[in-house]
């Protein structure tokens, strides 16, 4: 086999795959690029979610023609010239591996102007070839225009998703890099429509507010800590609002934003016993370090990054998450012995010379006699009263008064044979001893099936909301729903879209609640399930949906506390197919024989 160069448009191509992996990837490259030129408002313009279209303007430097050129080529970099550069680096970009990447596999035209050059250039890249520079009138700063990515890659085109998933990928890039830089004007257009408008923030605070809505911002408190390793700043959440989706879990250093499973796990251990299993706080923690204390250059997309001191970094964001939380959660307290009172009003010694306190006498009628009527002597006879005619005769008299034995003529109380035991089991005699029957699995199994008949289009029930719930969810999650939409309407659920970021649930399926605050608390478990791409085989995707759903709406459900709903979930719980057990194979069900009973006695 005879060893040979690549051309440079292959080797480009090769290089991308590593660099621009989904147009998320073109839009996190040219917006660092775009704050790395000084640019004080960006502009990102997006049309089917990326694949026709990504464009991104700002107002940064510019280049002149020969740089507009050479910003192509493969590690053409204007932020390190020596080795040693590389340990003082606090730009996003420096490999000069982006634009070369995304000229190999998309049509690229580079609008650019220089600040007092009177006309600008535009060049255009092809499939990593330089297509043509001509002069042209443009503003100042730089306008890349990326169009029909992965158009010469046909697999790599046809393995993205869909326009929904691959736009809350863009959502998800532009939100960490307006994270970094509140003091940058930020836009991002979707197919028209203005999906962010963000002018440059007073603080970090009014950005998050912009970017994620007021109730994030409202549900953390601020963290700060400064120590010769590393410099602290940034905001967590309370553990009570902390939640079973991931989001808004942020970490950023020295500008940059990183992922860090060994820094998550000193967040998680600063709430330990604070928040139950299986949620995580939200967080947007703000690290400074010496750059030469770490590496950034471990990995093409540069989101990881290596520590010097990463032990001592792991303890401080512990310590001051958690002397955080103590000084913020901390309730108020009445210090009775030491005076303290809060708002208590006091009274002064003299408070009774003012104002007399008397006490109430009661009033007493030594002659009455409850079995007299009023107006009629005599005492009552029960045993002349007509308890069929209504009719009791008292000295002589008849007293017809209303006829309440009429209301129960030839009628009994109706007896029952259900028992319901703290809300979590239903006993019923069966023909041999008990029947206990676990009620949430109960519901699990029946919710099961039932849906997975929805999934194999059999239909569906929906229950209208007299009151809509409105629930902010974030602009990612908002294309979450908006992807599913048809599906969640096939299984019951009526959920419409409000504005960028907000969604109004009109009706759920049968079997969930509809009261407002569970349906708050559904919704975050809804998106995990929505999420959740992990089975592809039609018959196990529809299993491992069912039984999502059905898990969700039993922990939903109001709690059972009449027999007639205790006997309805009987009778749909023993059409099953499986009353027995759940389809986790837990028991549903048990029998309690007469001759365990009787061992009892």
């Amino acid at each position: 086999m005879e060893l040979k160069i690549l051309p440079s448009n292959i080797a480009n191509m090769i290089a991308a795959g590593e660099v621009v992996q989904r147009p998320s990837s073109v839009v996190k490259e040219l917006m660092e690029n775009a704050v790395d030129a000084g640019a004080t408002q960006v502009t990102v313009v997006i049309t089917d979610a990326g694949r026709t279209l990504i464009q991104v303007i700002d107002n940064g430097c510019g280049m002149d023609p020969d740089e507009a050129v050479l910003c192509f080529e493969r590690h053409a970099t204007s932020k390190i010239a020596t080795a040693e550069d590389l340990g003082d680096i606090i730009t996003y970009g420096f490999r000069g591996e982006a634009l070369s990447s995304i000229a190999a596999v998309s049509e690229v035209t580079l609008r650019t102007r220089k600040e007092g050059e009177s006309l600008g250039c535009e060049v255009r890249f092809a499939d990593s070839r330089h297509v043509s520079t001509n002069e042209t009138a443009c503003p100042v700063g730089c306008n890349f225009a990326v169009r029909n990515l992965f158009y010469n890659v046909p697999a790599r085109r046809k393995f993205l998703k869909s326009d929904n998933v691959e736009f809350k990928h863009i959502v998800e890039e532009f939100t960490r890099v307006a994270l970094t830089r509140p003091e940058v004007g930020f836009s991002l257009t979707h197919n028209g429509r203005d999906v962010y408008v963000l002018k440059p923030a007073k603080s970090l605070k009014f950005r998050i507010t912009d970017l994620l809505g007021t109730g994030v911002v409202g549900e953390v408190v601020d963290v700060a800590a400064d120590t010769s390793v590393v410099k602290l700043r940034g905001f967590v959440g309370r553990p009570d609002t902390a939640k079973k989706t991931l989001g808004n879990q942020y970490f950023f250093v020295n500008g940059r934003y990183f992922r860090s499973a060994y820094m998550h796990k000193a967040v998680m251990k600063a709430y330990e016993d604070l928040i139950p299993e299986g949620v995580t706080p939200s967080y947007f923690l703000y690290l400074e370090v010496d750059p030469r204390s770490m590496d950034v250059n471990i990995h093409p997309t540069k989101t990881e990054i290596k520590f010097e001191d990463d032990s001592v970094i792991f303890q401080v964001i512990y310590a001051c998450i958690k002397e955080s939380l103590g000084r913020n959660s901390a309730a108020g307290t009445i210090d009775f012995e030491g005076g303290n009172t809060g708002g208590m009003p006091v009274f002064s010694s003299r408070y009774e010379d003012f104002h007399p306190v008397t006490e109430p006498t009661p009033s007493t009628d030594p002659d009455y006699d409850p079995f007299v009527r009023e107006g009629v002597q005599g005492q009552m006879d029960f045993s002349g009263h007509d308890w069929n005619s209504g009719e009791y005769r008292t000295g002589g008299l008849v007293d017809r008064r209303p006829d309440y034995g009429r209301l129960f003529e030839e009628k009994t109380l109706p007896t029952t044979k259900i028992i319901i035991l703290q809300g979590k089991y239903i006993v019923t005699p069966g023909k041999e001893g008990l029947t206990v029957v676990n009620i949430r699995r109960a519901r699990e199994r029946v919710l099961y099936e039932r849906f997975l008949r929805v999934l194999s289009k059999e239909g569906h029930i929906t229950q209208v909301s007299l009151f809509p719930v409105t629930v902010q969810v974030g602009v990612e999650n908002r294309l979450v729903f908006d992807s599913r939409a048809d599906e969640l309407r096939s299984l019951g659920f009526d959920i419409t879209p409000f504005g960028n970021d907000t969604i109004v649930v009109n009706g759920v399926p049968e079997g969930f609640s509809n009261e407002a605050g569970k349906v708050q608390s559904m919704i975050g478990d809804l998106l995990l399930i929505l999420s959740d791409e992990g089975a592809s085989l039609p018959g196990v995707m529809e299993s491992r949906k069912a039984q999502a759903f059905a898990t969700l709406g039993a922990a939903s459900c109001e709690e059972l506390t009449s027999p007639i709903e205790a006997q309805r979930l009987l009778d749909a719980l023993f059409s099953c197919d499986t009353p027995e057990f759940t389809i986790g194979g837990r028991r549903i069900l048990t029998h309690i024989p007469v001759g365990e009973i009787d061992k009892k006695f």
